[in-house]
């Protein structure tokens, strides 16, 4: 039988190890893996930003619709108030014909023009400027009638700002996975420049740029969270 010489294993293993064009190589799919990710992630921000920009749009036009709604119906009540106020004063009139004419017009108005949330809150009035005569409070400063006039404006408002926040947030990492996505591609290059080299030396240069360049790329990365399709 014949036998291996013990010198031929240090030269196999220098042959694989000093292989450097198979390191390259190896590096090169690495990489190549790597920046495929980090293009495919970018890519799914950049539809997640588009679909929270487009959510918040939507959300921050029907909060304007909310709000003018609300307002139209602040300033309407308004008018009823104040309309109230100057038939209570004709109500308190001496001339009994002059009274029961505002009294009906009083009953007839609360019925018509009173929703419930301003009957509350001119209630509240009552009794705030009862403990307090010296100082009026509108009704329309009842925090529960605010409430219901622009409860749902406010929110939408902050559904539609929390559409933008995330929209932001996935443009953030869209951007830093572009970049990463360049030093990756400068990753490439170098080592591709290095696979047509002859010189050992300016080989191994190149390789330990790249692969610091790699190394940053790959740990700014990982720090970006997965997102799913």
């Amino acid at each position: 039988m014949s036998s291996t010489p013990a010198s031929a294993e240090p030269r196999r293993l220098s042959s694989y190890f000093g292989n450097t064009e198979l390191l390259i190589v190896i590096l090169l799919g690495v990489v190549s893996v790597v920046t495929a990710y980090a293009s495919f992630q970018a890519a799914l921000y950049g539809s997640k930003m588009d679909s929270f920009y487009a959510q918040s749009t939507r959300l921050t036009s029907e909060a304007e619709s909310a709000y003018l709604e609300g307002n139209q119906q602040y300033v309407q009540d308004s008018s009823t108030i104040a309309r109230l106020l100057e038939l209570e004063v004709e109500m308190q009139s001496s001339d009994p014909t002059l009274a029961q004419l505002a009294t009906d017009k009083h009953e007839l108005l609360s019925f018509v023009a009173v929703s419930n949330e301003l009957a509350s809150a001119i209630e509240w009035a009552d009794e705030e400027n009862a403990a307090d005569p010296e100082f009026y409070t509108p009704p329309q400063n009842d925090d529960d009638y605010l409430a219901a006039l622009f409860g749902g404006w406010s929110e939408l408002n902050d559904d539609a700002a929390t559409a933008t926040s995330a929209g932001d947030e996935a443009n953030t990492f869209g951007d830093r996975l572009t970049l990463n996505t360049v030093l990756f591609a400068v990753s490439l290059f170098l080592l591709g420049v290095g696979a047509v080299l002859k010189n050992r030396r300016s080989q191994y240069a190149l390789i330990g740029i790249s692969s610091a360049i790699f190394i940053g790329g790959l740990a700014l990365t990982v720090t970006i969270p997965f997102v799913a399709l």
